[in-house]
């Protein structure tokens, strides 16, 4: 396909998951995140109230070296909780990409499916770093949209994994997820699929806990953790959510996928307001374990915390995968 065309491209969601795999973002995020996050710029979002409970959010980013990173992008945002009793997603969105030497549309695709990918993917790569390497169990807490994007990005990250314990507050809905993904055949032979009814009792088993949730209490107590477990947090993006407890974040080395998180993340405001731990011993980012300024894992019984609320630099750069791959097919 030629990418010299004037009219942009449309990349349905059905195209862009047959174009995104786990691994080949992850890869691509290690390789390119420490340059991009040189050249790109990412004003703060813009947020918008539209009516009392429904709101649009705008997140743009540009690269300021054309021949690096040749591209503007913005991701746009509708928030409408109430579409819940109209069977629709209640968030939904696009992303739109542009050149950045002349301005002209090239691309517009699914924001939430791209999203989806990203988030789960740079769990996946801090988990490269932060967890054990013979990691064999998995937990994941939440069975939402997320839960099986992240299993396979730990997967992807940590093949030696061999049993996923999947938990959600309607245990049905663990179940449910976990039959789907042993019934896809995506999976290598051997890997065991659960949903589980006590969170309390199987996260003590994780050497991986992943959470997704939109809880505004503790879900994962820290008392409950392994030695040597990695505790992957990713739903909270405002102060009042938060799904670990502050034995967690004071147990575990924190890192975070970028600073955000520090006002963001309700498990870190609160521990740094409570005196949990102060913002000198975030044990560092993303990026700097990708470039080797800060040392990740350190021994086999430390635990390990990571919390990301995601930004418009990891959303450029899977943006640019999916436009690239499809213009050279």
């Amino acid at each position: 396909m030629s990418s010299s065309s004037s009219s942009p491209f449309f990349i349905s969601t059905e195209t862009l998951c047959s174009i995104l795999t786990h691994k080949t973002l992850i890869d691509h995020f290690q390789s390119n995140l420490p340059k991009a996050s040189t050249f790109l710029q990412t004003p703060i979002r813009h947020h918008y109230s539209v009516s009392p409970s429904s709101s649009l959010l705008l997140m743009p980013s540009w690269s300021s070296s054309p021949s690096y990173l040749p591209y503007i992008g913005v991701k746009l945002v509708t928030h409408f909780p109430q579409n819940s009793a109209l069977n629709l997603p209640g968030v939904q969105g696009s992303y739109v990409l542009f050149n950045s030497t002349n301005g002209q549309t090239l691309a517009s695709m699914d924001s939430t499916e791209l999203t989806l990918y990203r988030t789960s993917c740079v769990s996946g790569l801090a988990s490269k770093y932060l967890a054990r390497d013979d990691s064999e169990v998995l937990v994941m807490v939440g069975a939402g949209a997320m839960a099986p994007h992240l299993i396979r990005a730990h997967l992807s990250a940590r093949p030696s994994l061999r049993r996923v314990l999947i938990w959600n507050r309607t245990v049905e809905k663990a179940r449910t997820l976990a039959q789907k993904l042993r019934e896809s055949g995506e999976f290598e032979e051997g890997l065991r699929i659960e949903g589980c009814e006590d969170l309390d009792e199987v996260v003590g088993f994780g050497d991986i806990v992943s959470c997704a949730t939109n809880s505004e209490a503790p879900l994962v107590k820290g008392e409950k953790l392994k030695l040597g477990a990695h505790l992957d947090l990713v739903g909270s993006f405002k102060p009042s959510m938060m799904e670990c407890d502050d034995e967690a974040i004071r147990r575990g080395t924190v890192f975070v996928d970028n600073e955000a998180a520090l006002v963001e993340a309700g498990e870190l405001v609160g521990a740094f307001e409570r005196g949990v731990i102060g913002k000198d011993e975030i044990g560092g980012d993303l990026l700097q374990l990708i470039r080797g300024d800060k040392i990740g894992r350190t021994s086999l019984e430390q635990i390990t915390v990571f919390k990301s609320v995601g930004s418009a630099v990891v959303d450029m750069l899977a943006a640019q995968l999916v436009y690239e791959t499809y213009i050279r097919g």
